[in-house]
């Protein structure tokens, strides 16, 4: 892998203009193209180390070991943080060479150098569970050639996520789009992210080493058993959590990024991409939980293709929303293509399972969601009516616009747990004792924020 992953960075540098290019396939605006080509020749080789780190996680993930793996993004962010602090104060800046006195570019060498640091953290801990550093190759071993021949269509299983956001960038280029869309959309889909790693990823990344052991015994019941618990307790989270971005959209953009350049009118682009990409958010955390289950029966292929389906069917969203439905949608509508898509992916991979391996308990899922329904209502109603109140939009001052953001956030899911509890909802007491037990089941959400 660092051999490949060696090659691809290479080639990412020397055709760094080409890449940038195609990224920006719709825009006519060149004036930054020559930053942009920069700042990629320096973030892509970044690549190789964010990669091995990831390859590095899920070693000591199938030992169990998810509290290092899952830390590595906060190492990550630590430096991303002092170099973007340094990046802003004058004299640090004057101490750099002149080309990398553009705040950009700092920034660009804090994702190298963290990405570095993210992998090599890791080290320690393999080298104490007998891995070998020494540089071998060998295309031949039976474990790397099955390995290569899972790994094909499981690239396209499990980056058709990123993928999809990939091409809402792209189509977020258009002259047709509002100025600022390209921005709304990243940073809409980094709070998405955020919230879905709290809840999903965490459970995505424990589940897979025990559905593996569960399909190398053949214990299909018991598996489908362990998914659907999974599911179940992530929809716990994940159904209230899209409602409450949903109503809190312009609240939670406002006090976190409206700040500097970052203006009234850049809240209201991100808040309305951020609307569409919480509509999404149950089918985002639902892929996640069931693509393991694929995985665990060394079945990459099916993801795969069903992926490809789901990318299709994003591009043609796309496409139809672009030229037919811009005045409705304005910057919302590549994110309203995505929700849709996964969607369609999920319920997809949802019905072959089914139909292959047998009942998945969905109606003991129905009969939780429903609950779940209503207790998320009651939270909605809740959070609506509190927003009117205390009258958000006019609370001027940061510190006032935050208390109140948290209390109206406190409050909605104090509503959510309290009916969770009076309406019985066995979730409630397997997600409290989940947390309990965080450190043995569920790891802390891998993730950058």
């Amino acid at each position: 892998m660092a051999a490949a992953l060696g090659v691809l960075a290479v080639l990412g540098v020397v055709f760094a203009r080409q890449i940038i290019h195609f990224f920006t396939i719709f825009s006519h605006n060149s004036a930054q193209w020559d930053l942009a080509v920069f700042l990629g020749r320096i973030i892509i080789p970044a690549i190789f180390f964010v990669a091995l780190a990831g390859i590095a996680a899920a070693m000591l993930n199938s030992f169990r070991v998810f509290a290092l793996p899952a830390a590595t993004p906060i190492f990550f962010n630590l430096v991303l943080i002092l170099f973007s602090l340094g990046a802003v104060y004058r004299p640090v800046m004057q101490m750099a060479p002149a080309r990398f006195q553009t705040p950009a570019v700092a920034i660009a060498c804090g994702i190298l150098l963290g990405g570095i640091i993210q992998f090599a953290i890791q080290i320690p801990a393999l080298a104490r569970r007998g891995m070998q550093f020494h540089p071998e190759v060998s295309f031949s071993d039976p474990g790397v050639q099955k390995l290569a021949r899972l790994m094909g269509p499981a690239v396209l299983g499990v980056g058709v996520y990123q993928l999809n956001f990939f091409v809402d960038k792209i189509f977020s280029t258009s002259s047709r789009m509002p100025t600022g869309s390209v921005m709304s959309l990243y940073v809409a889909e980094h709070v998405t992210q955020l919230v879905m790693g709290i809840c999903a990823v965490a459970m995505s990344t424990a589940l897979l080493p025990t559905l593996s052991q569960q399909a190398a015994a053949k214990d299909f019941v018991e598996m489908k058993r362990t998914f659907g618990f999974s599911l179940r307790i992530v929809s716990f989270i994940a159904i209230p959590a899209a409602v409450g971005l949903i109503l809190l959209r312009q609240p939670i953009v406002q006090v976190l990024f409206q700040h500097g350049k970052f203006v009234a009118e850049s809240t209201a682009l991100t808040a309305r991409a951020l609307f569409y990409y919480a509509l999404g958010l149950p089918a985002f955390a639902a892929i996640k939980l069931i693509t393991p289950m694929y995985y665990s029966m060394h079945d990459t292929m099916t993801p795969a293709k069903v992926g490809a389906y789901s990318l299709a069917l994003n591009i043609v969203f796309n496409s139809l929303f672009l030229v037919f439905f811009l005045k409705y949608l304005s910057n919302g509508s590549p994110a309203l293509a995505s929700s849709l898509a996964a969607y369609f992916n999920f319920v997809l991979l949802f019905a072959i399972f089914r139909k292959r391996h047998g009942r998945l308990g969905a109606r003991g899922l129905a009969a939780s969601l429903s609950k779940m329904g209503a207790c998320a209502g009651a939270m909605a109603a809740v959070c609506y009516g509190a927003l009117k109140i205390t009258h958000f939009a006019g609370a001027g001052a940061f510190l006032r616009q935050a208390l109140l953001l948290t209390g109206i956030i406190a409050l909605s899911s104090g509503i959510y747990f309290g009916l969770a509890w009076l309406l019985r909802c066995e979730e409630l007491g397997e997600f409290f004792l989940l947390l309990r037990r965080a450190d043995r089941v569920m790891p802390v959400a891998a993730m950058d924020v």
